[in-house]
């Protein structure tokens, strides 16, 4: 699995770490009845025992065996002011990318 961060996304988990004590999470949240739908998030939450962690420029992003399953193969994170972080393959562009095992 590979996660893409736009510079505006790493720009703005820069931005937050600077003034939380927590780590950053990628945590997914499923719904649904007879569908099912899934909204990622990024939260900043306290470590968890068998968390998956990846560094992205100096920054921690870590994320449970629950999200992990709900991910593309390739998934792109960007930031933008009007709705915040964008999980997802919904636009095109990448600066950073790391590869989990």
């Amino acid at each position: 699995m590979m996660i893409k961060m736009t510079e505006a996304a790493i720009n703005k988990l820069k931005e937050m770490a600077e003034n939380k004590e927590e780590i950053a999470r990628l945590d997914a949240e499923v719904a649904g009845g007879c569908g099912l739908s899934v909204k990622f998030s990024i939260v900043f939450d306290e470590p968890r025992r068998n968390d998956l962690c990846m560094e992205i420029e100096g920054i921690q992003l870590r994320m449970d065996r629950f999200t992990k399953r709900y991910l593309d193969e390739e998934t792109e994170i960007d930031y933008q002011d009007e709705q915040g972080f964008l999980v997802g393959d919904s636009f095109i562009s990448s600066s950073c990318a790391i590869e989990i095992d």
